[in-house]
């Protein structure tokens, strides 16, 4: 639903003859090879570029696929968990388990030197998957050094599905990690805490850090777990004026067990909404190191040419009315952890969970 009544000041229409000019002297004058298809592209982005909001923004056919993808953990690929090490190499951290790259013998720390027989060095995370990843049935070749000896690699593409809930009982404590918050992950959330309870855990961990959001909807189901049904879980606000209300939709079927929710610089969108009402409705402790800051909307707007406009539409409040856009949340013990802490398995946030929820 298209959303009207803000940019009141202006025109109904731009006058794109300067726009032309620009083109037809580029036409003329350019040495070199002109696409249409991207000229209309680069036009197009830069119109929304100028909205100056860095989560509006255009998207092409192949980047709103890849956008899709992100957000259902659906593609084409061979499976593993992409990082980078201290020294910019790309490093395999963590082949997923019953996909290709597991199948062929790719293990976690395996530093990835060549792709198709094109050097990897100097790559970004992104650039290398893209390159890895590609059409089912295909195969990508990859040369890795592990323990100092290098391996070559054949590993068939095939489709990848990540689940974007993972949980786990231990010592009578249920762990819930969500990676990213999907069509799935209500369905999966549930699951799980159904689980928790049938166990009979004397408290919960909810991971939410590295999780970039997804679904509004999806962070309001997770929401409801904790909350009673009709407590606020988030407002939304369009200039300035409350739109919309979103509440806990019942089922809370978590709530009264003792929870502390992991958050970091890498939960944004809808891990914080999930933070910010489980913090706000006094249900959970939030543990960890200050979340990203993306407090705001987004709606996607199909166009003609199999384009997206994701354009910001509103802003969001936690429970008790505060917008943590480009602020974050700040958590109620805050843990910090170092590089080495990470490279050792030393998780510092996890250890201070238990300790919050007593355990």
């Amino acid at each position: 639903m298209s959303q009207t009544g803000v940019q009141k000041d202006l025109p109904n229409k731009l006058d794109y003859s300067s726009v032309d000019e620009v083109y037809k002297a580029l036409k003329a004058n350019f040495d070199g090879t002109l696409d249409t298809t991207k000229l209309l592209d680069g036009a197009k982005q830069g119109l929304v570029n100028a909205a100056s909001d860095p989560h509006t923004e255009y998207l092409n056919a192949k980047d709103y696929k890849d956008f899709n993808d992100q957000l259902t953990g659906s593609f084409v690929g061979i499976g593993a968990e992409l990082s980078q090490d201290g020294k910019g190499s790309i490093v395999v951290v963590s082949p997923i388990a019953g996909f290709p790259a597991e199948k062929a013998g790719l293990k976690p720390k395996d530093i990835i030197i060549d792709i198709d027989g094109n050097s990897a060095t100097g790559l970004t995370v992104s650039q290398a998957v893209d390159k890895i990843r590609g059409t089912k049935g295909t195969t990508v070749s990859l040369k890795v050094v592990r323990d100092g000896k290098s391996l070559d690699f054949k590993i068939v593409r095939d489709d990848i599905s990540i689940p974007s809930v993972t949980s786990k009982v231990e010592d009578g404590i249920g762990y819930m990690t969500i990676s990213r918050f999907g069509d799935d992950t209500a369905s999966l959330a549930k699951k799980a805490a159904q689980d928790f309870k049938k166990q009979n855990v004397k408290a919960v961990v909810l991971d939410l850090r590295s999780d970039p959001g997804g679904l509004l909807d999806a962070a309001v189901s997770v929401s409801s777990l904790w909350v009673p049904e009709g407590k606020v879980i988030l407002t939304e606000r369009r200039a300035g004026i409350v739109t919309s209300t979103y509440k806990a939709i019942g089922g809370n079927i978590l709530e009264g067990i003792p929870t502390a929710v992991l958050i970091d610089g890498g939960s944004a969108s809808a891990s914080e909404i999930t933070a910010g009402a489980l913090k706000d409705n006094g249900v959970a402790t939030l543990i960890g190191e200050k979340s990203y800051g993306k407090g705001s909307v987004q709606q996607l707007i199909k166009l003609n040419g199999g384009g997206v406009l994701k354009v910001t539409i509103a802003h969001w409040y936690t429970p008790g009315g505060k917008n943590i856009d480009k602020v974050g949340i700040t958590p109620d013990v805050i843990v910090t952890m170092s590089a080495d802490d990470v490279k050792n398995g030393n998780d510092l946030q996890k250890a201070a969970a238990r300790k919050a929820i007593g355990q």
